[in-house]
């Protein structure tokens, strides 16, 4: 089939398709077509597997290496153990299982189910067809409010717009000619004659030649960009598989200095295998998969009532780690909705208020409000901007929108924000005769009666061709010669205008004794008056202002990629506050021409890109990850989304995003407010230190348990704590207070430090400082609970009450480890002891445990512990708060380094 359709004739297109434009296809051709090249639609992403799902969670290296010590464990007769260990890596997959289903059950739900019907002509008549069952060749009839059911050779076209902001990033709709013929390579958003898949026709009709269905058409072509796009890991992820790699090492280490040791102090080598055992499962923290799991599960809710649904839970985190945003403009920093901001008139600038389609505003000069009853000349212009206008605007209690033209609904808003409301004007002011828009006067006119007790042409268009048609100009309400200073201040208040980046449109009138006999441009748009100028723009989303500040003071870059024209993009760039000079912005096609060097460099100093293609925008995410950064990408396009797959974090718009965008993004945000991912960023932040706070809350207990184990070893003494007493104390002492810990409230001045390096590990030098410290304190104060119980009951029988002083030692020492954690640099009363009432809840709870399994008869054997007397707990009390002296110090002593 021939590409490069914009370069052909209509009429050559159809002979390429072997088609006619009266008759189009016959249905059994049709039927021909549709087995040749397929359905006129998108395969579904397919979902993963229950069983991939589990395979993903299993396949972790620490769960690795956890199931392979309830395997060894087994193997030795120690079925507890390894049952209590597989339980808790089921526990973690289902939980993580659990979230990602349901939030795949709330995308389900965002999700638009319909199949659309086309007009379409085959064997000479014009009938419905589901769009799925469109061919190349078929001819389709385009009328205002229809989406574009496949990409389209126009044909014909009368005053034809069609909004392609899903597929360019363009604001406004594009103009359409079907007789236009390119020479040469054409980018997307500059194709008069192609109308493309799941656009929208705005205004006008035409007749379109389908060229390409399904995977073929420009949005087939972004899908499969998309399917090429592998995932990747996110920084969480690749940090805890590097944690678990170190972990696993150590395990091996520790376990071959075990046997070294027992040969040469010549133990038997089963006991020594099995106390090798004991201490890999000291090293590897086996409630911290699980830990992870629910923290960043909790996260994930709060991040919901939010308005970000997370698809995967370690998104959550990775929004956090975040260095630079880039986002798309038309719908996602902008409103999406054309607002008139600007008029000029009678020599004076007019500001209007208010934003989007609702008519709350008001229209001011000089910070005075202005209505039509004492301004003549605003009254006459908002007339003429309201009739002339093929538009509606449909107000519903706070909702307001329009059917048709976003332009033409912006100028109807302005007309009401002026007092000149469109009921009075459509009942009083009939529209008698008109002559159509079209892209070559580029000029509307309509008449009306009773406005200025003659008939009257009223006309708009662009402002220079329309006040190239006046003889006069409208001044303090009474007509007066145009002269060329009078034609030149209008000229120059429009280029004022449009480097603001603003669209304007001139407004003329012309009075008729009686209606002309010939109505024609030539006879009618001539000798008019003319009254003014509107200017409008797509305008910012007020909160996106002050999330853009926020993102600034938390050190992350914003930046803007959109399809839109360079004028437009950095003039909201700068309204936003991402960009302060004109020569942060570049066009895409300057891109092209780069090499990966080139645009490395490049988007260290640019922050808005413009007129970019769907590669473009996957360029400049490449190469922002390619120089360190962790980027995230939001968008609501079909356009967006190779670059939202493409980033460390996709975020899709939950109400004006394509499916394709939302399929692809891992966040979604269900207001489509800027603002929400700042939010989520701060919940991002707050999630990782807490997951910091844990993890060395874990590893300093573990450590500290394996430092036990190895020196009594290396001492020739008995091992002091048993395999079953360290998974009891893995898996439920320490996971109720590191849960805890992963729902301790955020600093207050999170969002004002910097990013931290994305190749920092999870344990930075301050945290590996604060793991050995306290490993070493407990390892103390639990050595010598221990040696003290040696010392009165000797290695024989009385063992047992040795074992569980140390036992219980060691658990008070973790539990109130748990309180130093909260904080790297503040004290315990600093932050107020009682402040986490889940941790006062989880310490409690653990403490109460501890007391079951010692005096509890039943379980006090099944854990070989024995029961404390009163010597025996003060022994305990006092060697339990050194740890957290020793803690409370280092703070001290790092506060004052500091």
């Amino acid at each position: 089939m021939e590409k490069n359709w914009y370069n052909q004739s209509p009429d050559e297109a159809l002979k390429n398709l072997s088609t006619t434009k009266d008759k189009g296809l016959s249905q059994e051709e049709a039927k021909v077509r549709l087995e040749k090249y397929g359905k006129n639609a998108l395969e579904a992403e397919k979902k993963k597997s229950f069983g991939e799902k589990l395979k993903e969670q299993i396949l972790d290296p620490m769960i690795i290496i956890l199931m392979l010590a309830a395997l060894v464990s087994a193997f030795n007769g120690e079925a507890l153990d390894a049952g209590i260990i597989i339980a808790i890596v089921i526990v973690n997959a289902f939980l993580s299982i659990y979230q990602e289903g349901k939030a795949e059950e709330a995308i389900e739900a965002l999700q638009k189910m319909s199949s659309p019907k086309t007009k379409v002509i085959r064997d000479g008549e014009h009938i419905e067809v589901d769009s799925k069952a469109l061919v190349p060749g078929d001819i389709i009839i385009l009328e205002t409010g229809d989406i574009v059911p496949a990409d389209l050779r126009l044909l014909e076209s009368s005053n034809l717009k069609i909004d392609e902001s899903s597929l360019t990033g363009e604001s406004v709709p594009v103009e359409k000619e079907a007789s236009v013929v390119y020479d040469g390579k054409m980018e997307i958003g500059d194709r008069e004659n192609l109308a493309y898949s799941s656009s929208i026709v705005t205004y006008g009709r035409g007749m379109g030649l389908v060229i390409e269905t399904g995977h073929e058409t420009e949005i087939g072509k972004i899908a499969t960009s998309i399917a090429t796009v592998g995932d990747e890991q996110t920084p969480l992820q690749r940090k805890l598989a590097k944690l678990s790699k170190t972990l696993g090492i150590l395990v091996l280490v520790i376990c071959a200095v075990v046997l070294g040791v027992g040969i040469l102090y010549k133990h038997d080598p089963r006991e020594m295998f099995m106390t090798a055992i004991s201490l890999a499962v000291a090293a590897v923290p086996e409630g911290l998969p699980a830990i992870v799991t629910i923290v960043l599960s909790i996260g994930m809710g709060k991040m919901a009532e939010k308005n970000a649904i997370v698809k995967k839970l370690l998104a959550v985190e990775t929004l956090g780690t975040t260095t630079v945003i880039c986002s798309d403009k038309t719908g996602t920093l902008t409103q999406n909705e054309m607002t008139v901001v600007k008029v000029f008139t009678d020599g004076h600038v007019y500001d209007v208020s208010g934003t989007g389609y609702s008519p709350e505003g008001d229209v001011t000069r000089k910070d005075a409000k202005v209505t039509i009853e004492e301004d003549e000349n605003l009254k006459i212009l908002s007339s003429i901007a309201a009739l002339t206008n093929d538009a509606k605007l449909q107000v519903k209690g706070e909702e307001a929108s329009i059917i048709g033209d976003p332009t033409e609904g912006a100028l109807l808003t302005f007309a009401e924000k002026a007092g000149n409301g469109l009921k009075e004007l459509y009942s009083n002011f009939d529209r008698i005769e008109e002559i159509p828009f079209d892209s070559d006067r580029k000029m509307m006119t309509t008449f009306h009666d009773k406005i200025f007790d003659d008939i009257a042409s009223f006309t708009k268009g662009a402002p220079d061709v329309v006040l190239e048609r006046c003889s006069k100009i409208l001044i303090d309400g009474k007509e007066a010669e145009l002269d060329e200073k009078l034609r030149e201040e209008v000229l120059a208040k429009n280029s004022e205008f449009a480097r603001s980046a603003l669209r304007c449109l001139g407004y003329a009138y012309r009075k008729h004794r009686d209606m002309p006999s010939e109505i024609t441009s030539e006879n009618i748009e001539k000798d008019m008056v003319f009254v003014g100028l509107t200017g409008m723009i797509d305008p910012s989303r007020p909160e996106a202002k002050a999330a853009i500040k926020e993102c600034r003071t938390a050190g992350i870059r914003p930046i803007m990629i959109t399809g839109d024209y360079l004028e437009t993009g950095l003039a909201i760039a700068k309204d936003l506050g991402i960009a302060t000079s004109d020569d942060q912005a570049i066009l895409g096609r300057e891109l092209n021409e780069m090499s990966e060097e080139e645009l490395r460099e490049v988007v260290k100093k640019k922050s808005v890109f413009t007129r970019v293609s769907p590669e473009n925008k996957v360029q400049i995410v490449t190469a922002l990850k390619q120089n360190g950064h962790i980027t995230a990408m939001t968008g609501d396009g079909v356009n967006d989304a190779p670059a939202i797959k493409k980033a460390d974090i996709g975020i899709a718009m939950g109400i004006t995003g394509t499916d394709v965008a939302k399929n692809t993004a891992e966040v979604i945000l269900t207001d489509d407010n800027f603002a929400t991912i700042v939010n989520a960023v701060e919940e991002g932040r707050i999630i990782y230190s807490n997951i910091k706070k844990f993890v060395a809350y874990l590893l300093s207990c573990n450590l500290g348990e394996v430092l036990i184990v190895l020196i009594s070893i290396l001492m020739n003494l008995p091992v002091p704590l048993i395999p079953i007493q360290l998974l009891w104390l893995n898996l439920v002492t320490d996971s109720f207070p590191a849960l805890a810990l992963g729902v301790e409230r955020g600093e207050a001045d999170i969002m004002k430090e910097p990013p931290r390096d994305p190749d920092e590990p999870i344990l930075d030098t301050e945290i590996k400082i604060t793991v050995a410290i306290q490993s070493i304190a407990i390892t103390f104060a639990t050595l010598l609970a221990y040696l003290v119980g040696l010392k009165w009951y000797g290695t024989g029988e009385g063992l047992g009450h040795a074992r569980t002083m140390a036992f219980s030692a060691l658990i008070i020492c973790e539990l109130l480890r748990a309180y130093t954690s909260r904080s790297i640099d503040k004290t315990v009363f600093q932050i107020g002891v009682f402040t986490n009432k889940k941790l006062v809840l989880a310490t409690f709870f653990s403490f109460l445990l501890m007391l079951v399994v010692i005096y509890v008869p039943v379980l006090n054997d099944a854990f070989s512990l024995m029961d404390l007397g009163p010597k025996e707990i003060a022994v305990v009390l006092g060697s339990s708060v050194i740890p957290l002296v020793a803690g409370e110090i280092q703070k001290k002593v790092r506060f004052k380094k500091k």
